[in-house]
């Protein structure tokens, strides 16, 4: 219609006056004609001096032969403006990385040569060597709550266990000090002479508090692998038969009654939970056989 011409006029009626006689917004019609036609929108603007491809080729190779991990866009773009002489826009940088899934949320860090898991970790007598770990529980009037446990490698027991409000250093000696006092009698110095504690790089175990004490205990501090959770797997496969057994399906209210579910659980665990690497035993059937063993020698 637009293309029309006029009787009067002799000239086209025009898009404009089409549109305004039809009450049609301009935008609308060029953007059907857009949509009508096969060819996809053309970049706005002069051309720029290096294409897209050609641009997120330098980006990785930035990446790829930067020291630094975690870097967002700005440094990215810095670099090829200041350094490599590549002029052109931060924000045509952040969308080349963001379409590419270069940003630092989506990259992972870079992997190290794998470690050999040739150790073993599962011991041939008792009081070698522990585990420990902590874990948390949802409750309705309290929050978060911490769950820490101190797990013999030997035959898999429970030895000591401690729910919490705060997860903090203190907090995770707890299971530790029950442990030395049902097996040692106590937690005096150089009590545990010996013993060797596996546990992951969390905060609580890192501090010089945690590992003074167990310094003083005579307790030797084995750290897992980092990001190998299976490195402190005796552990970590108890607090998961915890949580499957005892928490996971139950509504809690407060600490308290976390406390008493977990107190509930190591007991019956440690009295009746069949553990393949123990012949299908219980863990204290394997103690107290043990026991008599020693005694009888």
């Amino acid at each position: 219609m637009s293309q029309t011409v006029s009787p009067g006029t002799e000239q086209s009626y025009g898009i404009q006056r089409v549109c305004r006689i039809w009450e049609q917004a301009r935008s609308t019609f060029y953007n059907a004609g857009r949509q009508a036609s096969d060819e996809p929108p053309k970049r706005r603007g002069p051309r720029p001096s290096i294409s897209d491809e050609d641009l997120l080729e330098l980006i990785r190779h930035d990446l790829a032969t930067s020291p630094f991990t975690g870097e967002g866009h700005r440094k990215v773009w810095a670099r090829l403006r200041v350094r490599d002489g590549v002029r052109v826009s931060r924000k045509r940088v952040l969308r080349l990385m963001r379409e590419n899934h270069l940003l630092s949320p989506h990259r992972g860090r870079p992997k190290s040569a794998a470690k050999a898991h040739d150790g073993k970790i599962i011991t041939m007598a008792p009081n070698l060597m522990w585990g420990t770990d902590g874990t948390r529980v949802f409750t309705l009037d309290e929050g978060w709550v911490w769950i820490f446990t101190a797990v013999e490698h030997w035959n898999a027991e429970c030895v000591g266990w401690h729910a919490c409000k705060k997860g903090d250093r203190y907090a995770a000696l707890q299971p530790l000090s029950m442990a030395l006092n049902n097996l040692y009698g106590g937690v005096q110095a150089e009590v545990a002479r010996g013993l060797a504690l596996r546990m992951d790089h969390g905060t609580q175990y890192l501090s010089d508090h945690f590992l003074n004490q167990l310094k003083f205990w005579g307790i030797t501090p084995s750290f897992a692998f980092v990001a190998e959770p299976q490195t402190n797997g005796v552990a970590e496969r108890f607090n998961r038969t915890l949580k499957e057994q005892a928490i996971y399906g139950r509504v809690f209210r407060t600490v308290e009654d976390v406390r008493e579910a977990v107190g509930a659980f190591v007991d019956l665990y440690n009295r009746e939970w069949r553990v393949e690497k123990n012949d299908f035993k219980a863990p204290s059937e394997i103690r107290h056989d043990w026991q008599e063993n020693r005694q009888a020698a």
